[in-house]
């Protein structure tokens, strides 16, 4: 397995000690605990880490207020700490900020060690939570791009999408083929993975709801959908027809044409005039033909959707060049 530092590991390891270097400075006691929250507090993501954050500082502001009411009101005993639990982990998931129970769960301690709630037992465990919140978001302030490997993704798809298309057309001409299908799992992956990634670019911006490459996986997405639903519809066409050759000649311009802009309102265009062209046709003259050209026109039909798909997506149609995403340059 490769070995790899990743930017949150870098993070957290200077977080940590300067969230507790900081606490120390100002002079809070367990401060150790302020590196603890900045540990948890640091996530992949700006919005991830936020929310986090948010939730760990509400959770410890109820926690506290339960520790001062349970240890105060009824005993410093151990048993308190297991009935403050029962009390305040169902508090925390009704309200939703149940990512900072095991951050609260340090403060409900510490609180229990001071053996009396005081203002200023109160201040600090405040001061320290602030510290190890405060400087997990200045450390994910800064997020790599992630635009680079997101058009590494689209290219190796739109290749796989290519080798897909060119060995159709083979299969179409010569009715065999000795391909071993390996682009069709590749495919899979390399769309999950994009799509997982251009989510992640989508977390590190606090007002995008979705970007254009996320638009444009799941685009591919769709449309790997009816690839895998045409090719055993292709594999079946046993018989050489007139039409085969004709979508061959289709197809392969088609493969030559997958990129990231929007051209399919154009192929839909010659995709209606070459369907017209088969009615003009004579009809079959025997059952492996007619069965034939009935796959082919379910193939035909199903490529029609796959342009469909492609023509309302509009976000990368402007040409070649398109700035996206923070200074992105799609091909």
């Amino acid at each position: 397995m490769k070995f790899r530092i990743g930017y949150r590991t870098i993070k957290t390891a200077i977080g940590t000690p300067a969230a507790i270097i900081f606490a120390q400075i100002l002079g809070f006691e367990n401060y150790v605990s302020a590196g603890i929250i900045t540990i948890l507090c640091i996530q992949a993501t700006k919005k991830k880490s936020l929310q986090i954050s948010w939730a760990r500082f509400f959770a410890c502001l109820i926690a506290m207020a339960f520790s001062a009411i349970l240890f105060e009101g009824i005993s410093y005993h151990p048993l308190m700490i297991g009935l403050l639990l029962l009390l305040f982990i169902p508090t925390a998931v009704m309200l939703k900020v149940s990512d900072g129970i095991v951050s609260s769960t340090v403060i409900i301690l510490h609180i229990y060690s001071a053996g009396h709630v005081t203002s200023e037992l109160l201040l600090n465990e405040l001061g320290i939570i602030i510290i190890g919140i405060g400087v997990a978001l200045m450390a994910n302030l800064y997020m790599p791009s992630l635009d680079r490997r997101l058009e590494e993704y689209q290219i190796e798809i739109e290749e796989n999408f290519k080798r897909i298309f060119d060995e159709i057309v083979i299969y179409l001409r010569m009715n065999e083929s000795n391909w071993d299908g390996m682009e069709i799992t590749e495919t899979i992956q390399l769309i999950n993975e994009a799509e997982t990634l251009a989510y992640r670019d989508v977390e590190n911006h606090f007002l995008r709801e979705e970007n254009l490459y996320y638009q444009y996986f799941k685009m591919r997405e769709k449309q790997f959908e009816i690839i895998e639903r045409v090719m055993p519809i292709v594999t079946s066409v046993t018989h050489t027809v007139d039409q085969s050759e004709m979508i061959a000649d289709f197809i392969e311009e088609l493969s030559e044409n997958i990129h990231p802009g929007n051209t399919a309102i154009q192929f839909l265009k010659k995709l209606n005039t070459m369907r017209d062209s088969f009615v003009e046709m004579d009809l079959p003259k025997t059952r492996e033909e007619f069965e034939a050209r009935a796959a082919l026109f379910q193939f035909v039909k199903e490529m029609e959707q796959y342009l469909l798909i492609k023509s309302s997506f509009q976000g990368l149609n402007k040409g070649k060049n398109v700035n996206h995403s923070g200074g992105a340059r799609l091909r």
